[in-house]
């Protein structure tokens, strides 16, 4: 990891580096969007016959035959699977479950003014696609994280796809009762979700992540075919004056693990803190090469020159993942995925078991959205019903501020009614 300190000789370097890292972001999906391009249209045009060849190409499917997952592989999967990571998996999500269950948004309705009736339907979509990577490690998690808050939205068909996914991924499908499931990846299926074939039907959103072909996918499609976020690699900020270095470099080493482009980085205004968990990420990432590539290449630990320039800076990065001191720093911070609060709070368990989404804004989007919930699921449709009474009231406000626009028609439309008030109420003199 480096160290970098925005007081004196290299003020005007950390000054380059934060800068750079406030604008970080897709740049990366640059290098492969023509690629990506050509076989999202292949699959748009051409539909099972391009992506069965894509699917064999990128990912090994022996043929149509293997593509759709039957009930039957999954119970096996699950039924094989150690009975204690079936307990794991159980417990995960229960979690994961009752956090949703309790984010879930209600309908509601209200009379703000008498006779005027205005309120919100919550209605969940009709079908998402929910992407599982199964790369370098299996991510059974990312499916209950993904298909959990869908399936508490209400969202009536879920389909998974993950290419050559794990057995302890399609267990995780049989506890969750998926019943669509492809070994399918990459490029060529978000193209499949997005605009649908003969054997997979579109669907209205795609969420989850995946590697830059996946994510640049997602980019191109999103104007046909809704998605959750563009996710690029993980990332780990620890804001901490007073944590242990060994648990600072532990949560470092756990999420440069995932990648070697991942982000981790050290805030802290303690020098002799900062050279400990240096000190300590370099012995534990040694017998962990995708860790240390990624600290050797991306790790920083930035000495700040007080605890506000600290704050300050984390808030900049917006991080995915951020670990602070205690429950009074929650107060400062501004931009974040998810935040970590205590020694105690590693961040693997937020990977896992905590119950709130570990599917997080990435690339400094956590300046405008939250991680994956049942908001990415539901559709928020707001009602509105006046009585004569209440357009009355309401009414010449509003056809007054239609003729500012310049909108004459809005004001006659408003207007028209008004005069059938005027002589309804003469006619019943009559």
């Amino acid at each position: 990891m480096k160290l970098i300190g925005t007081k004196g000789r290299g003020a005007a370097q950390t000054a380059q580096i934060l800068s750079a890292l406030e604008r970080r972001g897709g740049a990366a999906l640059d290098s492969v969007l023509p690629a990506v391009r050509r076989i999202v249209a292949d699959v748009r045009r051409r539909g099972d016959r391009s992506m069965l060849r894509y699917a064999a190409q990128f990912d090994g499917l022996a043929g149509a035959e293997a593509l759709r997952i039957t009930p039957q592989e999954m119970a096996a999967a699950w039924k094989s699977l150690d009975p204690a990571l079936r307990g794991a998996l159980e417990t995960a999500a229960k979690q994961i479950r009752g956090f949703a269950e309790r984010q879930m948004p209600t309908s509601f309705s209200m009379s703000p003014v008498r006779g005027l009736k205005t309120g919100q339907l919550v209605r969940s979509l009709n079908s998402v696609g929910c992407y599982v990577p199964s790369g370098r490690h299996p991510l059974p998690s990312t499916l209950l994280m993904t298909a959990i808050p869908a399936q508490v939205a209400g969202v009536e068909r879920i389909v998974a796809v993950s290419p050559k996914p794990a057995p302890e991924t399609l267990a995780a499908a049989h506890l969750l009762g998926i019943k669509e499931f492809y070994r399918l990846g990459g490029a060529h299926a978000v193209a499949a979700l997005a605009y649908g074939t003969a054997t997979i039907p579109r669907v209205d959103k795609i969420v989850g992540p995946g590697n830059l072909y996946v994510t640049a996918a997602k980019r191109l499609v999103s104007f046909d075919c809704a998605i959750d976020m563009l996710a690029g690699p993980t990332e780990i900020v620890v804001t901490s004056d007073h944590g242990s270095a060994a648990g600072i470099s532990a949560d470092l080493v756990a999420q440069a693990e995932h990648d070697p482009e991942a982000l981790a980085i050290f805030v802290t205004t303690r020098a002799d803190l900062a050279n400990e968990v240096i000190a300590e990420t370099k012995v534990r990432s040694r017998e962990n090469p995708i860790a240390r590539q990624s600290l050797d290449r991306y790790g920083l630990v930035i000495l700040a020159a007080d605890v506000d320039e600290a704050r300050s800076i984390t808030n900049l990065l917006a991080p995915e993942h951020l670990t602070v001191d205690d429950a009074s720093d929650i107060k400062w911070v501004e931009n974040a995925g998810s935040v970590f609060v205590g020694r105690w709070s590693a961040q693997p368990m937020g990977d896992y078991i905590s119950g709130p989404n570990h599917t997080l804004p990435t690339g400094g989007m956590a300046r405008v959205r939250g991680g994956l919930s049942v908001y990415d699921f539901v559709k928020l449709i707001t009602v509105q019903e006046y009585s004569q009474d209440a357009l009355h009231k309401l009414g010449p406000h509003a056809a007054l501020l239609a003729e500012a626009e310049g909108l004459v028609g809005h004001a006659q439309s408003i207007r028209t009614r008004l005069r059938g008030r005027k002589s309804s109420k003469g006619r019943s003199r009559g």
